[in-house]
């Protein structure tokens, strides 16, 4: 029998203190710029989307890759990168930790519009109330300061 895995998973991770770094003009070079590194590790994305103080991420991954490694790399190199190519960044920063839910195939329609309507979205609701409703839907049951350390 020949192994087969289907693995979705659905990152959010901000910036360090939630400051809106991310400006159109970032974003709109980031964005390729991580689905770059996702098929550098042999991952498919799907979706990514944002706001000025955090990024969506919707792929799928080998079953040969931990999540962890996945995150580090998305996270370490666009870092060096934005680091590199906005030299007036230079203090910029993603949080240390990040949000991660897996994803059902049924699902994954709905989670790419979720991503790709952020801007939508966010008119009427802050990152912080969008995480935590995340958290508390996918059954985090921790006290909300918790969710951001």
């Amino acid at each position: 029998m020949s192994s087969w895995t289907q693995n979705y998973y659905h990152t959010v991770y901000g910036t360090k203190h939630r400051t809106p770094w991310i400006s159109p003009e970032l974003e709109e070079r980031l964005h390729p710029f991580l689905g770059g590194i996702a098929k550098d590790m042999h991952c498919t994305p799907i979706a990514i989307n944002g706001m000025a103080e955090h990024v969506h991420i919707l792929l799928r991954f080998p079953s040969k890759i931990a999540i962890s490694d996945l995150l580090s790399n998305l996270k370490s190199r666009s870092s060096k990168w934005i680091h590199q190519t906005f030299r007036h960044l230079g203090e910029f920063n993603w949080q240390e930790g990040y949000g991660g839910f897996t994803v059902s195939k049924p699902s994954v329609d709905a989670i790419e519009q979720y991503i790709r309507s952020q801007k939508e979205h966010h008119r009427s609701r802050s990152f912080v109330e969008e995480y935590l409703q995340m958290l508390r839907q996918t059954g985090y049951e921790g006290p909300d300061e918790a969710a951001f350390e």
